[in-house]
């Protein structure tokens, strides 16, 4: 099966559905396992494209579930009794696509240390978090989406860990069908991400963020001020009234170009608006 949209090649359900019906050494179990694995790996594809666009229009969302996806997210991270590089730069990462500011930063640095605290109460957060939005399941599946992300960072998930996600989802009523295709997806894109694609992939992105002479640290109100800056600052317009020779003229063309593919990666990647 190909999730065509990231370049990600995914079969699992057909082969771990195979494989199952194998050991029955029964032939009928052995097509029923491909079978089932099938409509699995189908369903995912569906899920997947979902959740691509889903994630590719994040945008602005309401406060009361940013707070309670930071804290889970220190909540879990502190769960094997420390908290990993890895996990702290997928926490970010997710700040970077929500579009926080400066001060939305330190307000889900703040959550995500309060989450690690003895004294927080996951299950009474996850069911005001259904209570709140009893009917947007899809604001609760990207609440575990986002949450797996920074969750599945690192290596490996221990018992505990994976007991105290499922109690998430029990809460916000995500099945466990649903919460496998989830996992598939977000593991997918890691490998992806750690492959020759995925490589030539992240020097792109670099390259965006050096074309706009920004970090990926910056803000999104940053990267908008730096794109309107440059554009202004190169646009063949501007250098009109100079009387400028061709060459001046086709190499602001091209820096414009250059600024204007950047900005529309960054503001695909980053949700921003």
């Amino acid at each position: 099966m190909l999730c065509r949209n990231a370049g990600i090649e995914l079969y699992w359900g057909k082969i771990i559905g195979t494989l199952a019906g194998f050991v029955t050494l029964k032939p009928w179990f052995v097509l029923l396992g491909f079978f089932l694995g099938h409509q699995f790996d189908r369903g995912f594809t569906v899920r997947y494209q979902s959740f691509e666009r889903q994630g590719a229009g994040i945008g602005r969302l309401p406060d009361g579930l940013v707070r309670a996806l930071f804290q889970c997210m220190g909540h879990l991270a502190r769960a094997d009794g420390r908290v990993s590089e890895d996990e702290i730069r997928a926490a970010r990462a997710v700040m970077h696509r929500l579009g926080l500011g400066p001060a939305q930063v330190r307000n889900a640095i703040d959550w995500f240390d309060a989450g690690k605290q003895p004294e927080y109460q996951l299950v009474q957060s996850m069911r005001e978090l259904r209570r709140v939005h009893a009917r947007r399941a899809d604001l609760r599946t990207l609440f575990v989406r986002l949450l797996l992300e920074v969750s599945l960072a690192k290596s490996r998930l221990n018992k505990r860990e994976r007991a105290m996600i499922w109690t998430v989802c029990t809460e916000l009523d995500v099945g466990r069908v649903e919460l496998a295709q989830l996992e598939a997806m977000i593991r997918a894109q890691k490998g992806f991400r750690r492959s020759p694609a995925g490589n030539v992939d992240a020097e792109r992105v670099r390259d965006a963020y050096q074309a706009l002479g920004m970090s990926e640290s910056a803000t999104n109100d940053e990267i908008k001020m730096s794109y309107r800056r440059l554009m202004n600052k190169n646009h063949p317009d501007k250098l009109a009234a100079s009387n400028p020779d061709a060459a001046v003229i086709a190499e602001a063309e091209r820096r414009t170009r250059e600024v204007r593919t950047a900005y529309e990666m960054l503001k695909a990647r980053r949700s921003i608006r």
